[in-house]
């Protein structure tokens, strides 16, 4: 697991602990800075597949 992978879960968890913690106290700024954080966590997550999925070279096709 790189590094970048293991920050996007981790802003994941932080921001579904921060939602669930704004919820419970009714407090709606936490509650919308961890619903941004899960947001921001998985589309970091996309983002970087993506990235590798498109650096991927595509071997040369050899004629027969």
């Amino acid at each position: 697991m790189t590094w970048l992978n293991l920050a996007s879960v981790l802003l994941v968890i932080v921001g579904l602990g921060l939602f669930l913690y704004g919820a419970n106290v009714y407090n709606a700024p936490i509650g919308w800075t961890g619903f941004s954080f899960s947001i921001a966590g998985i589309l970091l997550y996309v983002m970087y597949f993506l990235y590798v999925q498109l650096r991927k070279k595509v071997p040369e096709q050899v004629p027969t």
